[in-house]
């Protein structure tokens, strides 16, 4: 079966790289769904989880945000932060999701909502990418 090379990639260094049979990305308009031979492209990436199927199973990688680079025969994601499933400290990430959830629901002045909206949504993303990976 043919095969595309994964690359996800942050200012840290690389997170994942392997040979998959699809990747599937929540990408700014829309969900994208990547098979060996699609048309060369870039797409800008939401706060989701991307999945790598292998192997008839599935690999997962939180991303938060970023850009995704489609050629025919590799996959190249330009992330801010990633973290494969395995990595993920689902504890940590459940604290962060409380501590987003509180500065949300607080009454101060001082509170940035957008901040804590999208750091909400980056805990929330990381919960569910370790809980299915």
């Amino acid at each position: 079966m043919k095969t595309l090379k994964v690359s996800v990639v942050t200012p840290d260094g690389p997170v994942y790289e392997s040979d998959v049979e699809m990747v599937v990305a929540r990408a700014q308009s829309g969900e994208l769904g990547v098979l060996p031979g699609h048309i060369p492209m870039v797409a800008p990436l939401q706060i989701g989880g991307v999945r790598m199927k292998k192997d008839g199973k599935t690999e997962q990688v939180a991303v938060n945000g970023g850009f995704l680079e489609v050629r025919p025969d590799k996959v190249t994601i330009l992330a801010q932060t990633a973290e494969a499933a395995e990595q993920i400290d689902l504890t940590r990430a459940e604290e962060a999701k409380k501590r987003a959830e509180q500065r949300l629901q607080s009454k101060q002045d001082d509170v940035d909502y957008r901040r804590a909206e999208l750091a909400l949504q980056r805990a929330i993303n990381r919960i569910n990418v370790a809980k299915r990976g």
